[in-house]
């Protein structure tokens, strides 16, 4: 499929904005977020759970996601939108000890292919390809697990280093850096049950070819809070529910603002089941129940393969 710039989409009327310019500020938010799964942190229930010293985990993650709405000011904008998207993500945790704490040195590596569909297929399919490396590691300062709880905090360093064409309207990589830090808590409630709660914040780097005219891209702070819920029905097999909200995140494009807070809330239902002693199956479908600004994520399935070593 040819590939077209996001200033070749012809413009509508829509609610404040033309839809060109929409398309533009949503989509390079959106489509630089997936090589990293999500503008924010996105994690799964149990992630901030720590493991004996000299635990090595290596996971392997497959998302596919289709979204066929787009939404300015909360309102769903008149066209048929698509965007899918298909993105795995190479991970590898060791747990050590630092100064008498638990600390996780580890890796992310996304990779994967976008694409425009139905009145947005002007947008192209982006070059499979190797998104951002992202580095990171946990430090657990409350770790007690005969209380089942667990306190850390994790920063998220994002290196440009993917594939990016600033005359592509999707690309895997987003050609800035980012940061993140993000703290969660785990606590058991009884035999069966657990609680997690987690929050962040990611800054972001500028982006100075944003676009074919070469323009310029900065975002505020983004923050996300999470929740979720999961019950131990075997000591092998769990099912979870959980709760997501992204709110701040503006962007600009050579200093105008683009007035595209996303103000995402989503939900996820699934199960984890350890197919054998150290191999575990994660399953969850997800999709957003709001979206302020971009592109309403309709149906999400996330598949993660954890192998411990």
């Amino acid at each position: 499929m040819s590939k077209t710039t996001l200033s070749t989409v012809p413009a509508l009327p829509v609610r404040r904005r033309p839809l060109a310019t929409l398309l533009q500020t949503c989509t390079l938010a959106l489509a630089a977020s997936l090589a990293g799964q999500a503008q924010a942190v996105d994690v799964d229930a149990g992630d901030y759970t720590a493991l004996p010293e000299g635990t090595t985990l290596g996971m392997v993650y497959y998302q596919h996601a289709e979204r066929r709405s787009l939404y300015a000011d909360g309102h769903k904008q008149p066209l048929r939108a698509g965007l899918d998207s298909d993105i795995g993500i190479l991970r590898g945790v060791h747990f050590m000890k630092l100064g008498g704490f638990t600390i996780d040195p580890q890796f992310l590596l996304p990779f994967g292919q976008l694409e425009g569909k139905r009145d947005t297929k002007g947008l192209g399919k982006s070059d499979g390809g190797i998104g951002d490396l992202i580095l990171a590691s946990t430090l657990w300062l409350v770790e007690q697990p005969a209380e089942k709880t667990y306190f850390g905090v994790t920063p998220f360093l994002y290196v440009p280093t993917g594939r990016y064409d600033r005359d592509d309207a999707l690309n895997i990589g987003e050609n800035r850096w980012k940061f993140a830090l993000q703290a969660g808590y785990i606590q058991g409630l009884g035999d069966k049950w657990w609680l997690d709660l987690v929050g962040d914040v990611t800054w972001f780097g500028k982006n100075d070819d944003a676009t074919a005219a070469g323009l310029t891209l900065r975002q505020s702070a983004l923050y996300q809070g999470q929740a979720f819920l999961r019950y131990q029905v075997t000591p092998t097999f769990d099912v979870r529910v959980g709760y997501s909200r992204l709110w701040g995140g503006e962007t600009r494009l050579d200093g105008t603002d683009q007035r595209d807070e996303p103000k995402t809330q989503k939900f996820t239902v699934g199960a984890g089941w350890f197919v054998a002693p150290k191999t575990q199956l994660l399953v969850n479908y997800g999709r957003d129940q709001s979206v302020e600004n971009g592109f309403r994520e309709g149906d999400r399935i996330n598949l993660r393969l954890m192998q411990i070593f």
